[in-house]
């Protein structure tokens, strides 16, 4: 067994590369795809001018749905544009259903990385493009639009279906007709939020029971050229989920080469799409509604379904009340959602909705929603995430301070214990396994930790891998800059690659600090080659999680500094004792 802090240094920067490979894999969760543009105004409702009925935006060929090929029926088709202050949304009279949803505001463009020449030309103050606001319906070609209307049944409503509209003070009536259905879509809003309350009525027009499903389909268009999957080397990636939150679980599928779908039966809270650091979802008002959510997946597509069975007798009608929330997964703005008056049932119950569950920070839970609380207590102080993030770091430093102080300590007391150690190898050159115990015996009579110097690097892999995962997954630190021109957003790379590679250079300081190997071509890799190999695998990671690293390597070199003079002047007591005895 080597016996220097270099060579245990080596294991747990493979075991860093390791673990990050391992939950990478197998463990990392999902992001968000691209959009268009608009502008804020009140929450006012206008006719807009006629364009051809279609999505906004072109995109791939998709699977049609069951009543696509009905033909369609009723009024000439209409656009009906919505204006609040934070959402725009399009709406059309072929199946009720959503043209366009584009958030307003600049922390809901959509994340543009920029590229190293204009990462420069931002950091010396010219301005560089920005991404185009969010939309959240971006409607599949061919398929029902999202947030439209289907009925499924002997006597269906297909979801091409044409209505009449009547526009109202923050109120859109539709009202459409089939032989055995008049059915009454009532989309209502207030100024502020993202949330839209819907009631469904159908009403029977036969002389005889009906039934069926109620169809409530929200689907997301998808250009493959632009969906990136999260990598080893830190790309966050920006894939969206069919998700749905069922029997008190959440179920989602991600991009399939293939068309896939899978259904989930139960009680439904909500269906949606969920993206990196947004959410398009539908739920039933009041409490949870026995039905099952529909998930479909290709390369181009990924569609959440909710279905609800529905009996009406003749002459009778029956209402579904619904809600839907197309915003930012801001943890509070999700959790306020069942809160909202709009989101209560008749009788006054708003049991959970459980939208937050879609920020889904997996096996690294327990600790990115503390770590979230912190830096939101730190950003409420400074107002500004980056210098949140260093506040976190040294947090986190003086909490290991007893851990840190003992590995320091035990660096000193390897490297006076490394001439015993060579005494041993010299005594027992060929002798490999008494050599093992002779150096294990030296270390126990010492009261030496021979992995001692590992343990900071294993205690803060947790903490990194929390940070990164909170990075890429909470809204509250999308888009936020560390400066207006430097670090302009810490959830993605840093374009300028300035501080990938001060932290380059931190690790080369603080490789220097750390007691020198015996052999030269040891310490030579661990003083240039270890930093150089973690920088060049840090350069893809968000800039957030490098300004924590780099900062707590200044803070490692501060610490040791003083640590060194501490011990220094004070050797162990255990060490001093054990040498003269073995003498």
């Amino acid at each position: 067994m080597e016996n220097n802090s270099q060579k245990r240094t080596a294991v747990a920067f493979g075991l860093i590369f390791l673990l990050v490979a391992v939950y990478m894999t197998w463990f990392a969760p999902s992001a968000p795809p691209p959009p268009t543009a608009g502008a804020v105004d009140a929450g006012t409702v206008a006719a807009a001018p006629t364009p051809a009925p279609g999505p906004v935006t072109p995109s791939p060929p998709a699977a049609t749905p069951p009543s696509a090929g009905t033909p369609p029926s009723g009024p000439a088709v209409r656009t009906l544009e919505v204006r609040r202050k934070l959402v725009h949304y399009l709406f059309s009279t072929e199946g009720a259903g959503l043209l366009s949803a584009k958030l307003q505001g600049e922390k809901t463009r959509d994340q543009r990385p920029h590229t190293m020449a204009e990462g420069w030309a931002q950091l010396v103050g010219k301005n560089v493009p920005r991404g185009q606001q969010m939309d959240l319906a971006q409607p599949i070609r061919g398929a029902a639009l999202p947030l439209s209307v289907e009925l499924a049944g002997e006597s269906p409503v297909p979801a091409s279906l044409r209505y009449s509209a009547e526009q109202g003070d923050h109120r859109i009536t539709f009202v459409g007709r089939t032989e055995s259905w008049e059915v009454t879509k009532e989309v209502s809003w207030v100024d502020d939020g993202y949330e839209l309350s819907t009631r469904v009525t159908l009403r029977n027009l036969t002389g005889r029971p009906l039934s069926g499903e109620l169809v409530l389909p929200y689907g997301r268009a998808i250009d493959p050229a632009h969906e990136e999957k999260p990598s080893f080397f830190g790309g966050v990636g920006n894939v969206s989920d069919a998700a749905c939150f069922v029997k008190d679980a959440y179920e989602h599928e991600t991009v399939k080469d293939t068309l896939e779908t899978k259904e989930h039966a139960g009680s439904v809270r909500w269906t949606g799409i969920n993206q990196q650091y947004f959410l398009s979802a539908i739920f039933p008002v009041g409490t949870a509604v026995e039905g099952k959510c529909v998930l479909t997946t290709s390369l181009s597509e990924r569609i959440a379904t909710a279905r609800f069975p529905v009996q009406v007798e003749p002459g009778q009608s029956v209402t579904r009340a619904f809600g839907a929330f197309l915003g930012p997964k801001d943890t509070k703005t999700l959790s306020d959602v069942p809160e909202l008056p709009a989101n209560r049932s008749a009788d006054g119950a708003n049991a959970p909705v459980h939208l937050e569950r879609a920020v889904d920070y997996g096996i690294w839970a327990a600790l990115c929603k503390p770590m979230l609380q912190v830096l939101k207590w730190f950003h409420s102080v400074v107002r500004n995430w980056g210098v949140a993030i260093i506040l976190l770091t040294v947090l986190v430093k003086v909490l290991l301070i007893p851990l840190t102080h003992r590995a320091m300590v035990g660096q000193e007391a390897m490297k006076k214990l490394q001439p015993k150690i060579e005494e041993v190898k010299k005594k027992f050159p060929e002798d490999k396994e008494r050599q093992q115990m002779e150096m294990m015996k030296a270390y126990q009579e010492a009261g030496v930790n021979p992995f001692g110097s590992c343990l900071m690097i294993l205690v803060q892999l947790p903490v990194w891998a929390a940070l990164f995962t909170t990075l890429r997954n909470s809204y509250e630190l999308y888009g936020e800059p560390f400066t207006s021109h430097f670090v302009t957003d810490l959830t993605i790379k840093d374009p300028t690659y300035l501080l990938p590679v001060l932290l380059g250079v931190s690790q080369i300081i603080t490789s220097k600090l750390q007691p020198p190997a015996l052999d030269p071509a040891q310490q030579r890799m661990m003083v240039w080659f270890m930093p150089i190999f973690f920088t060049v695998i840090m350069l893809q990671y968000p800039a957030g999680l490098l300004l924590y690293i780099f900062t707590n390597n200044l803070l490692t070199v501060v610490q040791q500094a003083v640590l060194k003079r501490m011990v220094g002047s004070t050797p162990t007591a255990p060490l001093k004792p054990a040498l003269e005895k073995r003498k």
